[in-house]
């Protein structure tokens, strides 16, 4: 499919990779901003499970037809990803209700030195002088453009805490599941989305009451609000792989750094789409700044000795992380 050195291959499966992720993750933003600012549909958690039984639908799909593989993930690593990754959704989602949006915002930039920290500790990986720099003025960049009022109390804190940690951990497992495991993302998708869209469609409608006062049932279910929901589920099949395979090719850190290009395309969308109030000089200077400290964290970070990454995933071709290659199995039967 790519011709060239492996090196070339890498560079435009990783670009690829990471478009994907691009493209589907601010798409699904600017859906759910529609959805729940327009139509009223507010129940972020309950989508949030409607979107991983969607992913699970596809995925079983996809099996059955041979296109993902047998593998095995064992019970003790499953819980504490799904554990994670739903402390992870629910911590979001009260944070941005008992805390300013400053202070939310702050959280989300947080996660950056957190996921560092599990790296460093977890995976002994070291980092040069530059690539610290570099992510500082990220760190910079997007708390320019993003970070508004600042208010915070004990509950929101907590929530912020645990959200931000939670996040951080769900983050880490990806990769390192992926590695421990040799299993590739769409097996691991497999694996973890059944578990918490049952848990998340069973805890979600209770989450969102208590958040919004608000029954699920009793929302009008218009032609075109349903029309939305069904169109964001679709699109976050493709956003929860493409987060897999993100983060299954790089690392946590790599994915939160270069994930605040979203923000900043989110913001330069929300402005084109929603109006140009919020377009000031401070948020234009903010983006510029964020988007120099990314490319600098992209050279520093592929420098020798900028970051010791551990090694690659299994799976080393876009097309088998996305389930184009059927398995091994089918092979021998032809």
């Amino acid at each position: 499919m790519f011709s060239g050195s492996k090196d070339d291959r890498k560079v435009a499966l990783d670009a690829a990779a990471w478009m994907f992720n691009i493209v589907t993750s601010v798409g699904i933003i600017m859906v759910n901003k529609a959805l729940m600012a327009t139509y009223g549909f507010t129940f972020a958690t309950t989508l949030t499970g409607l979107h991983f039984a969607a992913t699970t639908l596809m995925t079983l799909i996809l099996k059955r037809l041979g296109y993902i593989g047998s593998s095995t993930l064992p019970v003790p690593d499953l819980l504490k990803f799904v554990l994670c990754a739903n402390f992870s959704i629910v911590g979001m989602n009260v944070s941005l209700m008992w805390n300013s949006v400053g202070f939310y915002q702050i959280a989300k930039l947080s996660m950056i030195p957190v996921s560092c920290f599990l790296e460093v500790v977890l995976d002994n990986v070291r980092y040069s002088r530059d690539t610290k720099l570099s992510i500082l003025v990220v760190l910079l960049g997007v708390s320019i453009c993003t970070v508004t009022d600042v208010s915070v109390n004990a509950k929101g804190f907590i929530a912020a805490f645990i959200a931000v940690w939670s996040t951080s951990l769900q983050q880490y497992y990806v990769h390192f599941l992926q590695r421990k495991h040799e299993i590739g993302s769409f097996d691991l998708l497999g694996h973890t989305a059944p578990p918490q869209a049952a848990s998340l469609l069973l805890v979600g409608p209770l989450m969102d009451y208590w958040l919004t006062n608000l029954r699920i049932d009793s929302y009008d279910y218009t032609f075109t609000s349903t029309m939305f929901i069904t169109l964001s589920c679709a699109i976050a099949i493709g956003t929860n792989l493409s987060q897999f395979i993100c983060i299954g090719r790089f690392t946590a850190v790599t994915f939160q750094v270069l994930g605040h290009m979203k923000t900043i395309l989110v913001l330069i969308l929300g402005f084109v789409f929603f109006g140009k109030e919020g377009l000031n000089l401070h948020v234009v200077v903010g983006m510029m700044v964020a988007i120099m400290g990314m490319i600098w964290y992209g050279r520093a970070s592929s420098q020798p000795g900028g970051k010791e990454r551990s090694q690659s995933p299994p799976v080393d071709t876009l097309e088998e992380e996305i389930g184009l290659v059927k398995s091994s199995e089918d092979e021998e039967k032809i």
